[in-house]
């Protein structure tokens, strides 16, 4: 284990600027609209747990692999739990874990600044476009 990694596990801040922080990784991770949108649907539902399926029916256009994906990294980084109810088939459930809910108030306001600006960044996207030509 690097000495990077050691001071991550022991709880270090990490530092966004060294190549080998594990924040980039986790800020790739966490920076994704995908995980943006199934954070907020957990943080909706919070305290309750939403079913997969229902998870996929309120993320219009995601696919059942990346919404799979995306929720095995946020279990993976503590961000979810998992309850798999036995069944046939089995129904699997989610629900946003302490850390999870911290989270959905930072994306919360990238979310809303996304939104409001959105039209400005349309704009400056056409201009930068039309240079170009």
């Amino acid at each position: 284990m690097s000495p990077q990694d050691e001071s991550a596990r022991a709880g270090a801040r990490g530092d966004l600027f060294d190549p080998q922080c594990p924040t980039r990784r986790l800020l790739d991770r966490i920076g994704t609209k995908w995980t943006s949108m199934a954070v907020k649907v957990l943080a909706e539902a919070s305290p309750h747990e939403v079913r997969f399926s229902e998870l996929l029916r309120r993320m219009p256009g995601i696919s059942q692999k990346m919404l799979s994906v995306t929720l095995q990294n946020l279990a993976q980084d503590g961000l979810v739990a998992r309850r798999v109810e036995p069944a046939v088939p089995p129904r699997v459930h989610y629900r946003l874990t302490e850390l999870g809910l911290s989270l959905d108030g930072a994306l919360a306001v990238v979310r809303a600044w996304a939104e409001e600006h959105m039209a400005e960044v349309d704009r400056a996207n056409e201009v930068h476009r039309q240079d170009l030509q």
